[in-house]
């Protein structure tokens, strides 16, 4: 009777250490299916970041490609060159328009500065453009201010120019080496180094997708690989 109740409670003793060890083992699963499930959700999710980085840098490209990159390419004015200031004078009052609201535009005036230099280098006088903008809007004018109500201020920014260029009697221009153009300018909006900032940022994020999704590829490589090793030493 001792021997059959002992034998009936180590069996059952060895049960209850098997279901412990179940339940363990379960949870020990459980765990890594939830461990195996956030690491993959998160991998996905930093593929998508990778892929939307990547795909705003292309829209980037296409953007500053048809602006900045094209406007820069097409433009002549490529020589630089020292140029003598010969006059700086208003010689007439341009209109313009302004916006007073919502569907409203009143008229109002801004002088017109013209701007000669002599070209150091060759000696030929040409007119003096601020940059390409005010060359395509007005080409007569050196300096197209944003039209104003209050023509004072504006006649105000156009002689502290005038001035200015008068104190300067050499300045930095850029010229048409082809000498289509009759003209220089002061300054260049669509110049190497603007081209240059414009496409730093889209390159960066273009280098930073790829470098995740790269790194993303990499671990799962990396964990398959774990895997297999554990697979073959068991």
């Amino acid at each position: 009777m001792f021997l059959w109740t002992g034998s009936k409670g180590a069996q059952g003793s060895g049960g209850e250490r098997r279901t412990i060890y179940q339940k363990v083992r379960e949870y020990d699963v459980l765990d890594k299916r939830k461990t195996v499930t956030a690491l993959k959700a998160g991998e996905d999710r930093a593929i998508l970041l990778g892929l939307s980085m990547i795909l705003f840098s292309v829209m980037m490209y296409f953007v500053l490609g048809i602006t900045m990159v094209r406007s820069y390419s097409d433009s002549v004015w490529t020589e630089e060159s020292s140029c003598s200031v010969l006059n700086s004078t208003i010689v007439a009052e341009i209109n313009c328009t302004y916006s007073c609201g919502s569907e409203c535009w009143k008229s109002s005036k801004y002088p017109c500065l013209q701007v000669f230099v002599s070209l150091n280098t060759s000696g030929k006088v040409v007119r003096l453009s601020h940059n390409e903008e005010a060359q395509d809007t007005n080409p007569k004018c050196f300096y197209v201010p944003k039209c104003r109500k209050d023509y004072n201020a504006m006649h105000t920014v156009i002689m502290n120019i005038s001035e200015r260029l008068k104190t300067q009697q050499q300045v930095l221009c850029y010229t048409d080496p082809g000498e289509q153009q009759d003209s220089a300018l002061l300054t260049r909006i669509y110049g190497r180094v603007a081209v240059f900032h414009s496409l730093f940022w889209p390159t960066c994020t273009l280098i930073g997708g790829t470098i995740i999704i790269a790194m993303v590829k990499l671990t799962q490589y990396l964990s398959i690989m774990c895997e297999q090793v554990g697979r073959i030493k068991r």
